[in-house]
């Protein structure tokens, strides 16, 4: 049986994803490429005795590529990305109702020298806005076959299988450049100084009009290369400007084409876009409609999600203690109950967030919205350095920072990403709220202000909310006027057309992400867990709890009733646990950094507390429970624990509160702004491919994280 490699190539919002799965159906794999974190797609189909291998390339734009996905789409097309060969083939798909933008790309290709088709897809969007599109002319224009397809509604599919299983039309240039560039062009063939695998016509004039060199340095060019094609850039500046002269000549080529081919007649629905467009990207009308529309959003992540959460931690929780019952106290009981089942349920738990933070980014991408939103957004975000596309993950990153970090690869600058990546745990995200909470009613006064209209616990808690998007802003700032320094890039983002999406498409992308976040960073998150389990169980000293059980059980032997039995066994299970936990590691360290933490107001329970926190913050709270020997059930809503949060003193001064108003203040804006989310870090890890970024994020942020706080706790004792 003949086997043939297929490269999918095409612009963003072109019906790429949707023409693929029409292709493939089920016979589809899902991975990345090796060393990235770039989603890898093939699938294969069968014609006759040839069965054809698909490839779905990342989205681009052009093959002078600017972020890492362009990047890898052109290193597969040369066979030099890890883990993929060299396709024998090339289809490209071109939006029909956008020939001008998507034929860019196809000239590009056209010049590899392999064979080609093109799918010239969504030609029932073009036939609605009164395009009519001479299809024979097109073909014969580019040299290579064109197929007409609707890949929604699988229509031109079949036809498209047959002429790739059959086609063998190799592609030649059909746009030419001036004499002065053809002229290096040969020059540079005919080098033998360069490197053999870059000596042809195609590798040769991209590079020479890749004035950025991001091209040279994905090759990974010598300094002898990169010399030899600055001087052919030298030589054909003395000519003409070579900057700009790429899109000039293939846009110049483009306009001749579509004079003969491509015929236009005004459609009612055609004003009707026009309108809307305007409608959505007013700056006015645009951002109350995109306030609402980021609400919805916002919401579904935030609140949708809690009732699978709670599911989730339930189902965690009952299988602990039925799991637990199995097996006899001691420390594998604690291991198995403690590190292995609550990591992996500290792990599974971000999923309902993430499955509906990218359904969501999913369904508008597909339905045009998102463009038009970061276009509204772009003059806001430029006065920090940043770009429009830089919103949405921030704003994502209040829910949760894991699933707003892992929503910036869609930006395309890499300084932008990574300025975005490094704020985003800025945002409050959800599982600070339970600190703010607890901190807020037991220290906060209930009084009311302005007249009544204004509570002052509402305003504290809405003031740990804007204090990280104030901190969020400056640090932003500051990041790209030293460490990412550059200009802010234009921002240039086609205004992809309405249409309905594909659910299919956004439902696979959604459990895609969902099952990339388990298996890539879920490994490391139960780890984290487990060894933090390992700190706050060892040594485990059972002379510890003999102690307690001396001063407990003897009374426990003399009552009679039943329930205050139960009481008083319960209170004696809670002062072991909380002694155990003091002799811990994770207690001696905290004793240990008391001397830190006494200048912020903090005794070394606290300590204790945000030592634990920094893995995952959202533990703070039961660990407080199991230091004041409540249990490690206390929560936010639990009365008893913020009784005696209020009635807690320091040991060696007993009548010295340990909770007042300014320590309260302290441990919230510590909160606000310390990275205490191994999660998050593990992410960004991810996502950057280097621990570089995510330790200077939790180095920057503590001790942003520790100045505010002693600031704060010094000035609001003075009052």
């Amino acid at each position: 049986m003949n086997q043939l490699l297929v490269a999918l190539v095409g612009n963003p919002n072109t019906g790429k994803s949707s023409l693929f799965n029409a292709l493939a159906g089920l016979r589809q794999q899902v991975g990345n490429y090796p060393g990235v974190t770039v989603e890898k797609k093939t699938g294969r189909f069968q014609v006759d005795d040839t069965e054809v291998m698909l490839v779905d390339v990342p989205g681009t734009y052009s093959l002078a590529p600017t972020s890492p996905d362009e990047q890898i789409a052109v290193h597969v097309l040369l066979g030099t990305q890890p883990g993929t060969n060299r396709p024998d083939m090339v289809l490209c798909v071109v939006d029909a109702s956008n020939l001008a933008r998507n034929l860019y790309l196809v000239t590009q290709v056209l010049e590899m020298g392999l064979p080609v088709v093109v799918a010239l897809n969504m030609v029932d969007i073009a036939a609605e806005r009164g395009l009519e599109i001479d299809i024979p002319a097109l073909a014969r224009l580019l040299g290579v076959p064109v197929v007409a397809t609707q890949a929604n509604r699988k229509k031109g599919i079949d036809e498209l299988r047959q002429m790739l299983a059959g086609a063998r039309v190799e592609s030649a240039p059909v746009v030419t450049f001036s004499g002065p560039v053809e002229h290096q062009v040969d020059q540079l063939v005919e080098d033998q100084s360069l490197p053999e695998e870059i000596r042809n016509s195609f590798l040769a004039r991209r590079l020479l009009l890749d004035v950025t060199g991001s091209l040279a340095k994905g090759l990974a060019l010598d300094g002898n290369a990169e010399k030899t094609f600055a001087r052919a850039r030298e030589e054909v500046g003395q000519d003409q400007r070579i900057h700009g002269l790429e899109p000039v000549v293939r846009y110049g080529w483009i306009k001749q084409a579509l004079d003969q081919l491509l015929v236009k007649r005004e459609t009612i629905k055609d004003a009707g876009r026009g309108r809307l467009d305007r409608l959505l990207t007013h700056r006015v009308m645009g951002s109350v409609i995109f306030i609402v529309v980021m609400g919805l959003l916002f919401q579904a992540v935030f609140s949708w999600a809690l009732p699978m959460m709670d599911v989730i931690d339930g189902s965690f929780a009952w299988l602990g203690s039925t799991v637990g019952s199995w097996i006899p106290p001691g420390a594998l009981q604690s291991l198995v109950v403690d590190g292995v089942i609550a990591g992996i349920g500290s792990v599974v738990i971000f999923l309902p967030q993430i499955v509906i933070l990218f359904f969501f980014i999913g369904w508008l991408e597909g339905c045009g919205y998102m463009a038009r939103a970061a276009y509204l957004m772009d003059r806001l975000m430029a006065s920090v350095g940043l770009s429009g596309r830089s919103f949405i993950p921030l704003l994502s990153s209040f829910a949760c920072a894991i699933p707003g970090i892992m929503a910036a690869r869609v930006i395309k600058n890499r300084r932008d990403r990574l300025t975005t990546i490094l704020v985003a745990p800025l945002m409050s995200c959800s599982a600070r709220l339970p600190v703010y909470v607890l901190l807020t009613a037991a220290c906060i006064p209930d009084r009311r202000l302005l007249g009544g209209w204004i509570g002052l616990q509402g305003l504290v808690l809405f003031s740990m909310y804007m204090l990280g998007i104030v901190v969020a802003v400056m640090v932003a700032f500051l990041l790209k006027k030293t460490l990412l320094k550059g200009p802010t890039p234009p921002f240039v983002m086609e205004l992809p057309s309405f249409k309905l999406p594909s659910m299919v498409v956004v439902s696979r992308r959604m459990l895609s992400q969902g099952w990339d976040f388990v298996r890539q960073a879920g490994t490391l998150i139960f780890a984290v867990t487990v060894l933090v389990w390992a700190a706050g169980y060892f040594p485990h000293d059972p002379l510890v709890e003999s102690q307690v059980r001396e001063r407990y059980q003897p009374r426990i032997n003399l009552l009679t009733d039943g329930v205050q039995r139960e009481e008083l066994q319960q209170r004696m299970d809670a002062e072991i646990n909380g002694e155990y936990l003091r002799n811990s590691f994770l207690g001696k360290m905290g004793r240990m950094i008391e001397p830190l933490v006494q200048p912020l107001g903090w005794d070394w329970k606290i300590g204790v507390a945000v030592v634990a926190s920094f893995p995952a913050r959202e533990v703070v709270i039961g660990t407080m429970g199991v230091i004041y020997n409540l249990g490690s059930d206390a929560d936010e809503e639990s009365a008893t624990l913020r009784d005696h949060v209020r009635a807690a003193h320091w040991d060696d001064e007993p009548d010295r509160k340990v909770f007042t108003i300014p320590v309260a203040l302290s441990m919230m804006v510590f909160f606000a702004l310390c990275a205490q989310c191994a999660s998050t870090l593990v992410v960004m890890k991810r996502e950057t491919q280097s621990w570089r970024w995510p330790l200077f994020t939790f180095v920057y942020m503590t001790a942003i994280a520790y100045l505010a706080a002693m600031v704060v706790y010094q000035l609001a004792s003075l009052f």
